[in-house]
């Protein structure tokens, strides 16, 4: 059993909980309040912005051009391409690029990306890109699930999200990302296998709380 089948196996009651998390059968079903997903989308813009200084760290620390040139191109897709299409898409839902730009970030956003970058910087290449999977692979996994279960034809701006997520090409990001962890864990003793395990657990467990914290509509409180 490789790597990422060996941890995701251990983390199914979590990936299950994130399934089944009343912000995403909300999505599926096309029930969930329409406040609850702009807090996310705007969340999550701020939390792109972090990741991609994750990726811009992941790439110069690569052991190889490959690998380089791999993170380095998805930080170039998701500054020039994936953080303009976010903007559109909230758009959509009323939200101006001023408003985008004024957004604060949540306590779960911050605690989020500041974990990921702790890990950019100070652990294990091999810790940073198992702390990235559960966010490519997580959506692919969540979009591929609602889409399979019918999407809700009279949200089309659920419908549009659940179908960008549950695209071939995002499956394919999604799976390369799991391919690199595999391959880095194939050098790794027992010791660094253990943080990688630690470091994709953690991830997993925030992306959790961040359907919960946009559930939740969280906010600073004071």
């Amino acid at each position: 059993m490789s790597f990422a089948e060996n941890v995701e196996a251990k983390a199914i009651p979590v990936r299950e909980a994130i399934l089944a998390h009343p912000f995403i059968t909300g999505v599926g079903d096309g029930s969930l309040p329409v406040d609850r997903f702009k807090h996310f989308i705007e969340q999550d813009y701020t939390y792109l912005i972090d990741y991609s200084r994750v990726l811009a760290v992941a790439s110069a620390r690569a052991p190889t051009l490959d690998t380089m040139g791999w993170f380095a191109r998805l930080l170039d897709e998701t500054l020039n391409t994936e953080m303009e299409l976010h903007r559109s898409y909230c758009a959509e839902f009323g939200i101006t690029k001023d408003r985008l730009e004024a957004v604060r970030p949540a306590p779960t956003t911050i605690a989020y990306t500041s974990f990921l970058l702790k890990t950019a910087h100070q652990d294990s290449f091999g810790d940073l890109v198992a702390s990235l999977m559960p966010c490519q692979w997580g959506y692919w996994e969540i979009g591929d699930y609602l889409a399979r279960n019918g999407v809700p034809q009279e949200a089309p701006l659920y419908c549009q999200w659940i179908q960008m997520y549950a695209s071939k090409e995002f499956a394919e990001l999604a799976q390369e990302i799991r391919i690199l962890a595999d391959q880095v864990a194939q050098d790794a003793g027992p010791l660094q296998m253990a943080t990688m395990e630690q470091a994709y657990l953690t991830s997993l467990r925030f992306e959790y709380q961040f359907w919960e914290m946009s559930y939740n509509l969280e906010h600073w409180t004071i």
